[in-house]
C-alpha cells in the first residue's frame, strides 16, 4: 500500500500526464531529444503552448533540458518515463477506448 507522500507523488505524475499535448510531447521525446521548434513542427502546436507544456513536464521531472549551442534540447528524464507511456498505451490498446467511456480511439503507439 502507498503511504500518503508516495500517493501524492504518483498523483503529481498523473497530473502531468493529464493533458493530451503533454503526452504527445513525451511520445515525441521517446524518439530522441528535440528542440521546442522541432516539437512545434512535429506536433503542429503553437510555440507558446509547447513551451508551457514543457515547463510543466520539467517541473514534474519527466523531461530534462540541456543547452546545445544557443538551443535548449529536451529529452525524457529517464527510461521510466518511456515505460510509463508504454504502459498507458498498452492499457488502452485493443479496446479502442480511453478506458472511461468517451469512446475515443488511440490510433498512436509510443516509440
Amino acid at each position: 500500500m502507498l503511504d500518503e507522500a508516495a500517493a501524492e507523488q504518483v498523483a503529481d505524475v498523473m497530473f502531468a500526464l493529464s493533458t493530451p499535448s503533454r503526452v504527445q510531447i513525451l511520445a515525441c521525446l521517446t524518439q530522441g531529444r528535440r528542440s521546442v521548434g522541432e516539437l512545434v513542427d512535429e506536433l503542429g502546436l503553437e510555440q507558446s503552448s509547447v513551451s508551457h507544456q514543457l515547463r510543466v513536464l520539467r517541473e514534474h521531472e519527466l523531461v530534462r533540458v540541456e543547452r546545445v549551442g544557443r538551443q535548449r534540447m529536451y529529452t525524457l528524464a529517464d527510461t521510466e518515463v518511456n515505460t510509463l507511456l508504454e504502459c498507458a498505451v498498452r492499457r488502452i490498446s485493443g479496446t479502442g477506448e480511453t478506458g472511461h467511456g468517451r469512446g475515443r480511439s488511440s490510433g498512436h503507439a509510443v516509440g
